[in-house]
């Protein structure tokens, strides 16, 4: 058994969520492997589009059960998903290599925040927030470079999120994640790693 916590890391699209992950120095798992695959018929839809930035078009069960599996025992199988092809296209194992805390990050990390802490799992849950104009910036140069979608598609995307960004940081708020910036998330993550020994 392991007995290991989670730090929930939100955050809008492109705000380096996972860059501050990893700088934690703890094992990282990401919440964006867990969107349900493209031909799903749950999917939630707009004007016959699909909505990938709905909670709905994400799997949250499938999320918590993997986060629960880690806290217990230290190593889990996840999906690797394709982004640029709306589907999961294989799996990877995360293992805690005997860490007592580790970080869950994604844009929905807050949708889950309620429900690791009714299982008693949460160690923290925090938004980053960064000015918009770095996120829009950040978030384009990401997908262009990554071909998640065609650069016209990026670039009205990039915008609607833009103007969202606000809306976004104000739900994960009220849902439990307390926004900060880069700086002061990792500042407290590194206060709960000097208070639990076994953190690594």
């Amino acid at each position: 058994m392991s007995n290991a916590r989670v730090v929930l890391l939100a955050g809008p699209s492109g705000s380096g969520k996972s860059y501050v992950a990893h700088r934690t120095g703890l094992p990282v798992l990401c919440l964006d492997d867990f969107y349900r695959d493209g031909d799903d018929p749950d999917l939630p839809r707009v004007d016959g589009a699909v909505d990938w930035e709905s909670p709905l078009a994400w799997n949250a069960a499938a999320a918590v059960a993997a986060i629960d599996a880690l806290c217990r025992y230290g190593k889990t199988e996840t999906p690797i998903y394709a982004l640029g092809e709306d589907r999961s296209v294989g799996t990877r194992t995360v293992d805690l290599d005997g860490f007592s805390l580790f970080i869950a990050e994604g844009i929905f990390a807050a949708e889950i925040v309620a429900d690791c802490h009714a299982r008693g799992i949460l160690a923290g849950a925090y938004a980053l927030r960064r000015p918009r104009a770095v996120t829009y910036v950040r978030r384009l140069a990401r997908d262009l470079a990554e071909r998640r979608k065609p650069p016209i598609v990026l670039l009205r995307r990039g915008v609607a999120l833009l103007r969202a960004e606000p809306s976004v940081l104000a739900r994960q708020s009220r849902l439990g994640a307390r926004p900060g910036s880069g700086r002061t998330i990792l500042t407290e993550i590194a206060a709960l790693r000097v208070a639990d020994p076994f953190a690594g």
